[in-house]
């Protein structure tokens, strides 16, 4: 299955987002990829500016996202995957993905489990958290697990992907720059494909406050496709699922395991 994994610069202009998502999808089926995987805040970038604003803005947005995606998978033929901020009308809104599938129907929405409360930075100031395990689709027959961004700081949440069966992980991201950032994002997205032992997608945002480096990862660690750190445009890459065979037999590390995990979220 040829994938494509996009690499953008949203800004406070959905209009301009949304422009960005239909050129990307429409340049991805063309070069044959059934799975399009775009970034963290692809629908609106949470903008100092903005945020007091997010119920007003996002009653709006929000919506037409949701019918800009249905739209351009059934146009196209392809799975998308996509994140933007959804209106939560009991608290703050959600940071939220989702995913249609070529007949424009929804068959995920996951919302952002682990808020980035870190490195001085508090998500959860103007985000809801979820409290569901990430979604699993089915793709041209491959297993998708979904997570989003800051999710990938910790293992345990893929190991429940890897439990359920899952062939290829799809991460969307905004991974903020700063001392040492990018080599925690080459090491973290390497690890999340070689534990468990699956394909790696990595999708993430361009722009002065991120590192952009989007990335596909075979299920041996080895990055097979990249986007450098400055520029928008589609990481392509074919999945092989004999690759992932092949892998599994020669690293049987999920076979091997003896420690059980409780996934149960209280």
């Amino acid at each position: 299955m040829r994938v494509a994994v996009a690499q953008t610069s949203p800004g406070i202009d959905a209009d301009v987002n949304f422009a960005t998502i239909r050129r990307y999808t429409a340049e991805a089926a063309s070069r044959g990829a059934r799975l399009v995987v775009f970034p963290e805040e692809a629908a609106l970038l949470a903008d100092d500016e903005i945020k007091p604003r997010f119920p007003e803005i996002l009653r709006d947005v929000w919506p037409r996202f949701e019918k800009l995606l249905a739209e351009l998978a059934r146009e196209h033929g392809v799975t998308i995957i996509a994140a933007g901020y959804e209106p939560n009308d009991a608290a703050l809104p959600y940071n939220t993905i989702l995913a249609f599938d070529p007949e424009g129907r929804e068959i995920a929405r996951y919302h952002k489990m682990h808020t980035y409360d870190a490195f001085a930075y508090r998500e959860s100031a103007y985000v809801t958290r979820g409290s569901e395990l990430p979604p699993i689709i089915e793709v041209e027959g491959l297993r998708v697990g979904i997570a989003n961004c800051y999710d990938v700081r910790f293992p345990e949440l893929f190991r429940s992907m890897a439990d359920r069966g899952v062939d290829v992980i799809s991460l969307s991201a905004a991974w903020v720059s700063g001392k040492g950032k990018e080599e925690h994002w080459e090491v973290l997205t390497k690890a999340r494909a070689i534990e468990n032992v699956s394909w790696f997608l990595a999708s993430g945002t361009v722009g002065p406050d991120s590192v952009g480096l989007s990335r596909v990862i075979d299920p041996l660690g080895v990055v097979v496709a990249t986007a450098d750190a400055h520029d928008e445009g589609l990481v392509i890459a074919d999945i092989d699922d004999g690759r992932t065979r092949g892998a599994r037999e020669m690293l049987p590390a999920l076979e091997n395991r003896r420690i059980e995990l409780d996934y149960s979220v209280q």
